[in-house]
């Protein structure tokens, strides 16, 4: 079953074309190296392809080479790489300020929540265009060793992907966050409903942001977690995975507790989400360097491993 599984993952290539090495975490294909008839070899990385919109082909002694696919396929990609990269670095400030004004601030607790909401807006948009990303992420090599994109798509169901996964992880926790955001309107709540409809939700919401930061540094990794400095798609997985776990020590900051009716400690949940955010904000400058370039060239490819 597994290995069927697998078989769905890898993208569509020449029948004539063996599989070198196939590199991946669990049931997910993240980088696979095919060997061509000719003797030279293709490399896909699933996180390369959906951000940068090329492979790499190396002939027997030579560096490697990007191939891309056609200009209009990597405009849109630049495109909506932008959209996600601006949503993000938004709503990761909106958040940060929220939480400063929450903290440091002397006006209403409906300021702050009204600051959280817009952000929350963003984080939305962030959250399903890198699901766009996935969905129209390519799914083919041609002989000549592009990518090869099906039509455009607003929606897919391709759990076999890891990217799709993460993606759609990382959409539906920004809806469970926006939840959150939309109860904290209202007012006269006991400590119980406070607990269940604002507080549940972001919890809820941070184990779905950390899921999806799990598995988006599982790809980049292709398995193994480990630090790779020299590459930019790691650190902007690595900054929204820490980014994930700083809100999760907010939210736990955060739980009002019966018997007092506070939270448990304002002060951590304020600084949690302030520096959560700005990790998120941060990651979301650097995802603007990672898109398509404007021509190809000559690249020094990570080797496998």
């Amino acid at each position: 079953m597994i290995r069927r599984w697998r078989e769905r993952a890898l993208p569509e290539v020449p029948a004539d074309w063996k599989v070198e090495r196939s590199e991946g975490w669990g049931p997910f294909r993240t980088r696979v190296t095919w060997r061509l008839p000719d003797g030279s070899a293709v490399t896909w990385t699933s996180r390369w392809a959906r951000k940068r919109g090329s492979l790499h082909v190396r002939s027997d002694g030579a560096e490697s080479v990007e191939t891309r696919g056609a200009p209009e396929v990597a405009g849109r990609l630049r495109l909506v790489n932008w959209i996600a990269s601006v949503a993000f670095t938004i709503g990761g400030s909106l958040f940060a300020a929220g939480a400063a004004v929450d903290q440091w601030g002397s006006g209403s607790s409906l300021s702050a929540a009204s600051i959280y909401f817009a952000g929350g807006l963003f984080f939305n948009t962030g959250g399903y265009s890198t699901l766009l990303q996935a969905i129209n992420a390519p799914r083919g090599v041609g002989r000549d060793g592009s990518p090869r994109y099906a039509s455009w798509r607003w929606w897919s169901y391709e759990p076999e992907h890891i990217d799709w996964v993460s993606a759609l992880t990382l959409f539906a926790g920004t809806i469970v966050f926006g939840i959150n955001l939309l109860d904290s309107f209202l007012q006269g709540l006991t400590v119980h409903q406070v607990n269940r409809l604002i507080w549940a939700p972001d919890v809820i919401g941070c184990f779905l942001f950390l899921i999806s930061g799990h598995l988006a540094l599982k790809e980049v990794c292709h398995g193994r977690l480990r630090v790779i400095a020299s590459d930019l798609g790691w650190w902007v997985a690595a900054l929204n995975q820490l980014g994930s776990y700083l809100f999760l020590v907010s939210a736990l900051g955060a739980y009002t507790r019966p018997e007092t009716s506070s939270e448990v400690n304002v002060w951590i949940a304020n600084i949690g989400t302030l520096t959560g955010a700005l990790c998120f904000a941060v990651g979301g400058v650097l995802q603007a360097f990672e898109q398509p370039e404007p021509e190809a060239a000559p690249v020094e490819q990570p080797a496998p491993g």
